[in-house]
């Protein structure tokens, strides 16, 4: 009989494994933009020494929350592509639960309602206004050519 080969059914992608893992789990980008606030910052760099952290939790990048052994390390990280590319993420706001509502069409009803769109403030109500008036008008310009013929 002919060998039997193995199906390769059981693949261990360690890289995707260890990517996920909730040991290596960073902060979300959310979470570091209440970090970055002037009165959290504060207290993240000036944080009491503690004996389980790397370099007794006194070089710490806010932007990555991340560790550092020394201020060397610490400097060479932020001069890295890393560091760059996590501050150059920050600069893009949050995303809101009020805005993921609000992209699927739930929003709270408190008063006068608002759009978050460019052209103000805009209701359906409004919209249908807006297109019986252009309907009209498109009505009373044809029935001027043909008063005209």
């Amino acid at each position: 009989m002919a060998r039997v080969r193995r199906k390769r059914m059981h693949c261990n992608n360690k890289e995707l494994h260890q990517r996920y893992k909730s040991k290596r789990r960073t902060k979300d980008l959310d979470q570091i933009q209440e970090d970055l606030k002037p009165e959290n910052r504060q207290r993240l760099l000036n944080m009491a020494e503690d004996e389980d952290l790397p370099g007794l939790g006194q070089h710490y990048c806010v932007e990555c929350s991340r560790y550092y052994i020394d201020e060397r390390a610490l400097g060479e990280h932020i001069r890295g592509r890393e560091h760059k590319r996590r501050v150059r993420d920050l600069k893009v706001p949050a995303y809101t639960q009020k805005e993921a509502e609000a992209a699927v069409g739930l929003v709270t009803d408190n008063g006068r309602a608002h759009s978050t769109s460019a052209a103000g403030p805009l209701s359906l109500l409004s919209l249908k206004q807006k297109n019986d008036a252009a309907a009209a008008a498109k009505a009373a310009s044809t029935d001027r050519a043909m008063d005209t013929e």
